[in-house]
């Protein structure tokens, strides 16, 4: 997998994840010292080779080849929420197809502290390079997990004993008044058709966050990060 941008690559190569850093020929000096400097060995090759590789002209003139990210399975999240002795948090989405928001989803949820994000195979943005680079890393530390039936999986998880709320502008319950002192996974819909049905009718409440100016809706990224953090902040509080 090929990932591009300075800020990823650098932090990948934190990391320990990558093969290969390609640097396009005419990069200023004091970003070479900077790679230099923190030991990341590369190579240098015309500009259009890199335009060529990823398919864009907006990689800062550096690409990096890091090794594959593994899909985590179903039960990870709840297992890595069992080793930390917390109550379960995931974050479900129903319909994210942006690659971009699906890894600030994923960037959000990691940095925050929930215990996985799950998304079906079928509706949902792979983990691909731009959702990999969206994340800023998250994806290396968080359980990814993508499942052939969103709807199943939300059964499962309430059989489990976890409390499943469904984010929509027409909740029933406010954000501020949800219980959140239990297993918990949100589910977070597509900013234009919302949850389907399916999903929907699985949920045990449907929650709403509060909009006080006139627009009429957040990206679902960003509704996703109120969500987890409002969640750990209640259980903390």
């Amino acid at each position: 997998m090929w990932i591009y941008g300075r800020n990823p690559v650098l932090e990948a190569a934190r990391e320990g994840g990558v093969r290969r850093v390609l640097v396009a020929r005419g990069v200023e000096r004091k970003f070479l010292k900077k790679l230099e400097a923190a030991g990341i060995s590369y190579e240098l090759v015309p500009r259009i080779e890199l335009d060529q590789l990823v398919r864009t002209t907006h990689h800062q003139g550096i690409v990096a080849e890091i090794e594959e990210i593994r899909l985590a399975g179903p039960d990870a999240p709840l297992r890595l929420a069992r080793e930390r002795g917390e109550l379960p948090l995931l974050v479900l989405l129903d319909g994210i197809t942006d690659p971009r928001n699906y890894g600030a989803i994923l960037r959000s949820a990691e940095a925050l502290g929930a215990h996985g994000v799950v998304s079906e195979t079928r509706r949902s943005a792979p983990l691909s390079p731009v959702a990999v680079k969206a994340s800023a890393g998250a994806a290396r530390h968080l359980p990814v997990v993508q499942v052939p039936n969103l709807p199943r999986y939300i059964e499962e998880l309430k059989e489990a004993g976890v409390w499943v709320y469904g984010l929509a502008g027409e909740g029933e319950v406010a954000l501020e008044a949800a219980d959140y002192d239990r297993p918990l996974a949100w589910v977070i819909g597509s900013e234009g058709s919302g949850l389907r049905r399916l999903v929907r009718d699985r949920c045990d409440q449907l929650v709403h966050i509060a909009l006080r100016g006139r627009t009429p809706s957040l990206n679902a990224a960003v509704a996703a990060g109120i969500a987890v953090h409002w969640a750990l902040a209640a259980r903390r509080g």
